[in-house]
């Protein structure tokens, strides 16, 4: 039997528009902080405690924006905005860099199958997108 893995992110979003990202320290790409939720742990406290642990950022967890299945490693991501509560940017060890970036320095920089997860959570669309991608680019161009 195939076992799938559940993700949480944080697409945490300043007033004045710009979004947290890092430079992921395994394989050197910008996505949303975030990380494998863990067995006896609340989604949303997943969420900030992986956002958190990538940033130093404290956040409110707002709504749920996308449901994002990577179809080669069997991934499953749950993504909320987020809005920052407090803390200042810092590395871990599995960040390289932190950064607040532009929508467009988003575009430029990530993945379709990461930046996808960014503008989900920009629109102002209440209902959760739902995606498959294969860890790069998205395989429902469509999408919901």
């Amino acid at each position: 039997m195939q076992q799938h893995s559940v993700s949480v992110a944080g697409v945490v979003v300043r007033e004045d528009g710009r979004v947290l990202v890092i430079r992921r320290a395994d394989n050197g790409r910008w996505e949303p902080p975030g990380g494998v939720l863990e067995r006896d742990e609340a989604i949303e406290e997943g969420v900030r405690r992986e956002v958190y642990e990538e940033t130093g950022i404290e956040t409110h967890v707002e709504r749920l924006t996308g449901v994002y299945k990577n179809m080669t490693m069997g991934v499953v991501a749950l993504v909320f905005r987020c809005s920052p509560a407090g803390g200042h940017e810092q590395l871990s060890d599995e960040s390289t860099a932190v950064a607040w970036l532009t929508p467009d320095e988003v575009m430029a920089r990530m993945s379709e199958a990461y930046s996808v997860r960014i503008t989900d959570a920009l629109t102002e669309d209440q209902a959760p997108h739902v995606r498959t991608h294969d860890g790069r680019k998205l395989t429902d161009p469509a999408g919901s």
